[in-house]
């Protein structure tokens, strides 16, 4: 096929949707289709390619889950090795193992973008990638920010910033020891992909966007690319997470604000995240938020511990949505059992005597203290948020509506977050009361 019609064939296919052009390539020998399944432009959406002008040095793509990010950035740097045989091109993922199995071995990685004719040798050993015209990448993990001091580089892919270890600063200095190495060529470029998260480095992109025209920011969502998604994925995912917090920012690609005047922030929540257990728990305890009625609000159940070296973690977030007395109770007594609890510690201000008896018909055995609420829920929770600025706080994972009430207790005194009341952060806050903050010591049952 001569140049200019292969390039009036490629725009007609343009027009069509992806089922047809499927459908129109089935008529192509092997190598023909081949070419034109990595011919990305083909497949592309118009967000998923550069920005158009030519005079941007930070191409940031925020989006949600399965919008197409991974494929973007590697897309690029196919682009990049394919064009510049002089190219040296940097792959920062959260860690090596990152780098290599999301940002070069994964589905939508840089070895399946390329086809036979050019792609790259791959050196696991060395961390690097080689492309017959010369054309080099060399992995590095954003944990370990003085790897990116020395080397120079021409282009550099970024992947999941918004995951980089915030501890010790190392994700702005390896971002920022990255940037001062992107020095080769007469056109240095830097592409970061990620879903939205609070943290600095992604506000901070954010904020220099609006005046800085070299920084161009792509935004996006999950159901842009549908069309690629297993329908029970979307249907799945939009039930559980459509109305949540986590679901705008993981679904719908938002940077979540945090209200100000809030007892804890976005970052600060992130910041406590422990995607991997560290020292064990020597006590745990179940706070639990009683509702007042069956037809009131949630029963917010959260189990915590605390370390030998009394650092509190947040465990779980068993509460469950307008229950009955008997099926909250069985709630609790199932957390308790399933995480060996020390202790039950329950509000009472809503009929103690009542909330002793359902759980005690639910679990004869529980470990039961009652406790009064003398104060507002905001101003229980004030030391507690304190606990959390000081580091001593860790979430064993991502607990979405947990984490939105909290965001929405106000220093003020009122609660401006989901629901009328925040009844799994009122249970977290008696918990991390009676694990860290409680003068009783350790645990002792008594009889009601």
């Amino acid at each position: 096929m001569l140049e200019p019609d292969r390039r009036r064939f490629l725009l007609d296919l343009d027009d069509l949707t992806t089922q047809e052009k499927r459908k129109v390539l089935k008529h192509f020998s092997d190598s023909e289709q081949e070419r034109f399944d990595t011919h990305w432009r083909l497949w592309a959406r118009p967000e998923q390619m550069p920005p158009a002008h030519d005079d941007w040095h930070t191409w940031l793509v925020c989006a949600g889950r399965g919008f197409g990010k991974t494929r973007a950035g590697a897309e690029w740097v196919r682009k990049v090795a394919r064009g510049d045989g002089d190219a040296r091109i940097a792959l920062v993922g959260a860690s090596l193992a990152e780098a290599r199995s999301v940002m070069v071995e994964g589905e939508s990685g840089v070895l399946a973008c390329c086809p036979q004719w050019e792609r790259p040798a791959f050196s696991p050993s060395l961390g690097r990638l080689e492309w017959p015209n010369g054309a080099q990448a060399q992995l590095y993990s954003a944990a370990e920010p003085e790897g990116l001091r020395g080397p120079q580089f021409s282009h550099a892919w970024c992947d999941e910033i918004g995951k980089w270890t915030l501890a010790g600063d190392r994700a702005q200095r390896a971002w920022d020891n990255l940037v001062m190495a992107i020095r080769l060529g007469e056109r240095p470029q830097l592409v970061a992909t990620t879903t939205p998260r609070a943290v600095p480095l992604v506000k901070d992109l954010f904020t220099r966007a609006d005046t800085d025209r070299q920084i161009v920011v792509t935004r996006g969502s999950t159901y842009d690319n549908v069309a690629n998604l297993p329908q029970r994925f979307v249907n799945s995912v939009r039930r559980r997470y459509a109305r949540s917090a986590l679901g705008r920012q993981e679904l719908d690609g938002e940077l979540l604000t945090d209200v100000e005047g809030a007892l804890w922030n976005r970052a600060l929540l992130e910041q406590c995240r422990e995607d991997v257990p560290s020292e064990p728990c020597t006590r745990i305890v179940v706070g639990v938020d009683p509702p007042a009625s069956a037809n009131g609000d949630a029963c917010g159940i959260v189990v915590c511990g605390v370390t030998e070296s009394g650092v509190g973690k947040v465990l779980s977030d068993a509460s469950i949505a307008k229950p009955s007395p008997e099926r909250w109770a069985r709630a609790v007594a199932r957390a308790a059992r399933a995480w060996n609890a020390d202790r039950v510690v329950a509000e009472a201000n809503q009929g103690g005597a009542m909330v002793a008896s359902v759980l005690r018909a639910a679990e004869y055995s529980l470990p039961l203290k009652l406790v009064h609420a003398s104060r507002g829920k905001v101003a229980r929770a004030e030391p507690v948020a304190a606990l959390y600025e000081a580091g001593r706080v860790r979430h064993a994972q991502c607990f979405p509506k947990l984490e939105d009430e909290l965001c929405g207790l106000m220093s003020g005194g009122d609660y401006r977050g989901p629901g009328r009341s925040p009844d799994r952060a009122d249970a977290l806050v008696w918990a991390l009361t009676e694990l860290m903050l409680s003068r009783s010591g350790r645990p002792r049952v008594s009889g009601f």
